[in-house]
């Protein structure tokens, strides 16, 4: 796992999630046919330029399915307001 990923997981892994949308409540959201904010928007966006660039970065199957797990728990937990940060706009 790359450190950058690693200091995600590590924030959300103890935290108390309760109550804050997170990028696949915002997924749900946009396939139930309901309209996104121009943030939602950038978040998801951001999201899955994020989750293509890590995936497709890695070259051993293993390491793969273990950050494909990682950024899974990502997707579920963290609040979608973490996606808007400027480290996430150069992927």
């Amino acid at each position: 796992m790359d450190k950058e990923t690693e200091k995600i997981v590590k924030k959300y892994a103890k935290a108390l999630i309760g109550g804050t949308l997170s990028i696949n409540d915002l997924s749900d959201k946009e396939f139930s046919g309901k309209s996104l904010s121009p943030n939602e928007k950038t978040a998801l966006a951001n999201f899955e330029k994020y989750r293509l660039a890590k995936l497709n970065a890695v070259t051993d199957d293993m390491a793969f399915h273990d950050l494909y797990r990682q950024i899974q728990v990502l997707a579920n937990l963290a609040d979608y307001t973490e996606f808007l940060k400027d480290e996430y706009f150069k992927f």
